[in-house]
């Protein structure tokens, strides 16, 4: 698992995608369904702002934390702003962060610094890539960024942990870019309709 920097590095560069991802995002497109099963895109937007919430909480909190809370819930507004402030404040926590690793706590488990950053980049990155699916204009996932979270999606997203979190993984036929694999090992298909079709 990546050191602490390291780990910080790819929760910058999961969030700058994402961000990325939501610039098409607008009110207008908030109830289109996405590559999450059930999930329209406004509580998508509302999901991964909660979780950048938790994220930012965490990293900033250190050893001695109790509980953390994830902050407004999916009501709070319109979910592309709170996205954008939520990505602002974890950005900022990653910039405050000391280079010394530490245990977090996030709900009832304490988890390393680097390995939160690691788990969270990946949970990041994987939604970006639904936003802009769900947006209708489909961003592959960076390959840098690709490159350093595919070996350690299995790591992280286990039989044992997979269910209730993420679908099966999707076969892909042929070489496809690591992005694709890793989208793929998420559930997910790595090459969604454009904008004329059902996305």
């Amino acid at each position: 698992m990546a050191a602490l920097s390291q780990g910080l590095c790819l929760l910058r560069s999961a969030v700058g995608y994402a961000l990325a991802a939501a610039g098409p995002a607008g009110s207008a497109r908030l109830a289109v369904p996405t590559p999450c099963a059930g999930w329209d895109l406004g509580m998508l937007l509302a999901h991964v702002a909660d979780s950048m919430g938790v994220l930012s909480e965490a990293i900033a909190a250190g050893p001695a934390a109790p509980g953390l809370p994830s902050g407004p819930g999916p009501s709070s507004g319109d979910p592309v702003v709170l996205l954008r402030c939520r990505a602002a404040g974890l950005l900022a926590a990653c910039a405050d962060a000391g280079p010394d690793e530490h245990l977090v706590v996030i709900g009832d488990r304490r988890l390393p610094a680097s390995m939160t950053a690691v788990a969270g980049a990946l949970e990041i990155t994987v939604h970006g890539w639904d936003i802009a699916a769900a947006c209708g204009r489909p961003r592959p996932v960076p390959p840098g960024l690709a490159a350093v979270l595919l070996p350690v999606a299995p790591l992280l997203v286990t039989p044992a942990t997979r269910r209730g979190l993420f679908a099966d993984p999707v076969r892909v036929p042929g070489r496809p870019a690591g992005g694709d694999q890793l989208v793929a090992f998420l559930g997910r298909q790595p090459r969604p309709p454009g904008p004329s079709g059902p996305a």
